[in-house]
Order: structure tokens, then C-alpha cells, then sequence
């Protein structure tokens, strides 16, 4: 395949909000698993700054990640999957499957201010059908313990890219509340690894849902215990770390015996962070935008699928996805209800998941403080109403002049713009912040992030 073919989109057809009849598709195949009371295990592996153009699999020119890719040629990897461009509110929408606009987590210091007695996040979904659920890592600018919205065990470390304990932030981590200590030589990637090994071995017996963050391959970069002295490029030491880690997961669910019966998803909470975007080119080509951005190297996410029995293998899926989509998808293959206190933007793609067509969305919609934008398979289109030809995607966004005569863009631009009309983001929370999503407005901003 071409690589100007790798990331060009199928056609979509329409698909609306949440409804009864998105978790009715593929009932009939769930329920065999339902009925027996053989509920899937739900790994969701979350990468911490990482983008497609880190992955070998999607074509990266400069890493290798054998273990990610066997994941992908095993089942099922999407080309258009998108997330918030920081890791605050990509991991509010990615827990409660709703769009920024509803939660006020626009940026990343409004995020913290997040209550659970107005947002149910996916434990307390998934806990009701009968799962145990762990949170194990980075839980960021989210605010008070896992615990509090749901997770029956966690460990968890302060700030982002903790690895040794000779970081100002890495001399401690929770479990559960229990301050520990990251000892002398103690690698804190590994530490969680044990947690995680701990944590599905105790509970192998019964379906868990493990929500997997890991601190890789956010910065301080810091050498890996794999590291040589002379290493050329430790940035590369950590992909290929965060990878060797992946498996050993799989190995560890080989030896229990968990693995045809445990549902994998790998996922990226933002973009390349700026200082290694050069980096993570495909074919030669830098994408455009990186972490923190409202272009593809922002939000364009790695999204992989693997159940063997279930992903067809090596099947890779054009349709649009969004991080909100993860809330509906689980709750289907849990056989669990979803909230109804609150509106939820997600989709069930269980369908694509299978391999089959299912409903995909037409667009998908992307937030970071009051910047926002739809996209659609070939076109984008933000708040300000400029309108962007995606053809090249995602390496180049081309503005569309808003006089342009050419029915494609004009067909598009309505559309896009219905989309945004229905959504209405102008009409919720509004962002308080700085304009970047990075930080509240001072007078606004939560100090205990």
C-alpha cells in the first residue's frame, strides 16, 4: 500500500448521538459471551504523548514497536481516530464520553475542577455489569483519587513523566491511598507493571476493567534501565521500553490463561510533544502540528483492537472515531446500561471492532479551550468557519477560500457547519483560560493541580 493511501479515508454515512439502537448492533454476537457470564476483560492502554508517527505499524520512520504492531497485525488498527490535543481534557472526554463543552474541562487546570456527583466516568459504568476496576499510573490533571469516581484500585503517581526517584516528583506514588516510596533503582514504569500483573492475576476469576496509563514517552526523557551509557537516542530508548512493556502484558495474560477472553485497546491521549515532532515523520514527511495543537499532529491518535476470536486479523479500519466513542463501545461489550443523567457524544464502534461495517460517524468533533473544530473523512471545519481540504492529511491542512466556487467544498463546508450547529459549543461551559488550554485564567486556576 502507498503511503498517501495509508491515511486516505472510506466513505462514511451518517450517525447521530448515542441512541438505543447503537448498543442493539451486535447484540446478537455479544450475547452468547453475556448469557454465559463470560464478560470480556477490558485493557485500555493509554500512551502518554504519542502520536501515530511513533508507531512502526502506522509507518514511523524512526522507531520500531514490534510488540504495538503485533497487536495491530493480530487485529484491528484505525487511521482516523482523534482526541483534545492535551492530556487533561483528552482523558476527561476518553473517562466520560462527553465533549468539553459539557464538562468544562476545556483546559488543563479546569479539568481538575471536575465533580463525580456530575460526571460518571467508565468504572461506574462497567462496576454494575459485574467488573472489578483498576486505575494503575498517570492520572494527571484529573482531580481527586481514581477512587472517587469509581476505580476499586489504584496506584498513581504526581504530575507526568515519572520514572526514577531522582525526580522532584517521582520520590512517592499512591496505592489506594498508601503513600509509598520509589526506591533507589526502583523504575516506576516497572512498578506499575507489577501493579497491573498483580491486580489481573487477583482477579482473573472475574471481568475487570484496568485502565492502563502509562508514564511513557512523556517528558523529563530520562534513560530507561535498558538504556547503554552511550546511547545515541534515549527518546527512542523509551518507544521501545513502553513497547517491551506491552509485551510483557501480553505474555503475562498468555500465562493466565486470560488472553483469548481479554479485550485490548491501545491508545495515544494526545499528539508528539514539540521537542521530538521532527522526529516522527512517515515517509519522510513531518506531520502537520504536534501536542498542543488544532492540527493533526495534535489530536490524530494511534487506536489499536485486539480480541483474538473476535478482531479480524490485520484489519485496518478508515472510519471516524473519537475519544468519546470508548464510553458507548465498552458499555456494549460489558452488556452494561449507560448513564442518563447527562447528555453522552460516543458512539459504539463494537461493530468495526468485528470487522464489520457497522454505523460510522460521519465526523468527529475535537475541543481545547475555545478553540474547536468537525472533521469528516475529507474536510474540516473550525470556529471561526474556515474550511480545510484534509486530502493530504496528515500532513497538510489546505484552507479553502471562503469564496471558493468548488461544489465539493462548498457541499462540505454545510455540513460541517450543520454539525457545528447541532453541537452548539458557543452554548456551554465556557473556557476560562488562557486561550492555549494549558492554563486557566490565574484568578480561576485550581493550585492544587
Amino acid at each position: 500500500m502507498k503511503r498517501r493511501d495509508f491515511f486516505k479515508a472510506a466513505g462514511v454515512i451518517t450517525a447521530g448521538t448515542v441512541a438505543a439502537r447503537d448498543l442493539a448492533f451486535g447484540r446478537g454476537f455479544l450475547s452468547g459471551i453475556l448469557d454465559s457470564g463470560k464478560k470480556p476483560n477490558i485493557i485500555f492502554i493509554l500512551a502518554d504523548d504519542y502520536g501515530v508517527g511513533e508507531v512502526s505499524c502506522y509507518g514511523a520512520d524512526n522507531y520500531k514497536t514490534p510488540n504495538i504492531d503485533k497487536l495491530a497485525r493480530t487485529g484491528v488498527r484505525f487511521t482516523h481516530a482523534y482526541t483534545p490535543s492535551l492530556c487533561g481534557p483528552s482523558r476527561a472526554t476518553i473517562l466520560t464520553g462527553r465533549y468539553l463543552f459539557r464538562t468544562g474541562a476545556t483546559n488543563q487546570d479546569s479539568t481538575g475542577r471536575m465533580k463525580p456527583s456530575v460526571e460518571t466516568m467508565m468504572p461506574n459504568i462497567l462496576k454494575p455489569a459485574g467488573y472489578v476496576t483498576a486505575a494503575i499510573g498517570k492520572w494527571g490533571q484529573l482531580p481527586l483519587e481514581p477512587s472517587d469516581f469509581g476505580f476499586d484500585y489504584y496506584l498513581k503517581f504526581t504530575g507526568s513523566g515519572i520514572y526514577w526517584n531522582t525526580q522532584a516528583k517521582g520520590k512517592t506514588y499512591l496505592v489506594n491511598g498508601e503513600e509509598r516510596i520509589l526506591h533507589d533503582k526502583e523504575y516506576m514504569p516497572d512498578v506499575m507493571h507489577t501493579h497491573v500483573v498483580d491486580f489481573i492475576t487477583k482477579h482473573r476469576d472475574q471481568p475487570f476493567y484496568l485502565y492502563y496509563s502509562l508514564s511513557h514517552v512523556h517528558a523529563e526523557i530520562l534513560p530507561t534501565p535498558d538504556s547503554t551509557p552511550d546511547s545515541k537516542d534515549i527518546y527512542a530508548d523509551n518507544v521501545h521500553y513502553m513497547d517491551k512493556l506491552i509485551g510483557k502484558l501480553l505474555a503475562e495474560l498468555d500465562k493466565l490463561k486470560l488472553r483469548e477472553n481479554t479485550l485490548i485497546v491501545f491508545f495515544g491521549d494526545n499528539g508528539t510533544a514539540k521537542a521530538h515532532s521532527d522526529q516522527a515523520k512517515i515517509g519522510g514527511r513531518r506531520l502537520a502540528g504536534e501536542k498542543g495543537t488544532m492540527l493533526e499532529g495534535g489530536s490524530l491518535e494511534p487506536l489499536i483492537v485486539n480480541w483474538p476470536g473476535v478482531t479480524p486479523e490485520g484489519k485496518v479500519n478508515h472510519d471516524m472515531i473519537d475519544s468519546t466513542d470508548f464510553i458507548p463501545t465498552f458499555a456494549e461489550i460489558a452488556g452494561a446500561k449507560l448513564p442518563t443523567k447527562n447528555v453522552l457524544d460516543g458512539h459504539s464502534f463494537t461493530a468495526q471492532i468485528r470487522g464489520e461495517k457497522g454505523k460510522p460517524r460521519e465526523w468527529i468533533f475535537i475541543q481545547l479551550a475555545g478553540m474547536w473544530y468537525t472533521r469528516e473523512a475529507g474536510w474540516k471545519s473550525n470556529q471561526k468557519g474556515e474550511l480545510y481540504d484534509m486530502s493530504n492529511a496528515p500532513f497538510e491542512e489546505k484552507l479553502v477560500p471562503a469564496d471558493t466556487k468548488d461544489p465539493a467544498a462548498i457541499a462540505a463546508r454545510k455540513r460541517l457547519q450543520a454539525a457545528l450547529d447541532q453541537l452548539n459549543p458557543a452554548g456551554g461551559i465556557k473556557d476560562d483560560g488562557d486561550g492555549t488550554g494549558r492554563h486557566a485564567n490565574r484568578k480561576n486556576r485550581n493550585e492544587d493541580n
